[in-house]
């Protein structure tokens, strides 16, 4: 996509700053990557030790308030999906580190496979990014995504962990 980007200047505004993921949208290249990484030393950070229900509460929450802080930042950028909005990336791969569980393993699986499946968006991830626009066009992938990533680290941490 050949948009410019946001400048620093403009994550003054609230909802540039969130939506961007705090500047890590703003990463000249691969900021989807740069926005996955920066949730996921946030996650490990804050939220990895809270309990199990508390952490869901936090990646639904980033879930629902993203559709809501999307919606906001592709009318203030005017691009439907701007790479610099990172925020869907956050509520992805916190969706996917919630449903892995605890752990080093699961917690690099699901990043790994998170990333994965946002860039290659197999079926259903694609599908449900071409299904809505707005706010909820921006995310659907993601949570999708991160899902699958989830589960998928969750199995493959488990299956591996018993193994050794």
């Amino acid at each position: 996509m050949n948009v410019p980007a946001p400048a620093w200047r403009d994550l003054r505004d609230p909802v540039l700053l969130v939506a961007c993921g705090f500047g890590s949208g703003l990463a000249p290249r691969a900021p989807g990557t740069a926005g996955t990484l920066l949730a996921a030393v946030l996650w490990v950070g804050m939220f990895a030790a809270l309990p199990w229900v508390a952490q869901g509460l936090v990646a639904v929450v980033a879930g629902v308030f993203g559709v809501w802080l999307c919606d906001r930042a592709v009318v203030r950028l005017g691009v439907d999906d701007h790479p610099a909005i990172v925020w869907d990336e956050f509520a992805g791969v916190w969706l996917a580190l919630w449903l892995a569980g605890p752990g080093w393993l699961a917690v690099i699986l699901a990043v790994v496979a998170f990333r994965v499946l946002d860039i290659a968006k197999p079926w259903p991830v694609g599908a449900a990014e071409r299904r809505w626009n707005g706010g909820l066009g921006v995310m659907a992938d993601d949570l999708v995504a991160g899902v699958l990533a989830g589960a998928f680290a969750a199995l493959t941490a488990t299956l591996i962990e018993r193994m050794f």
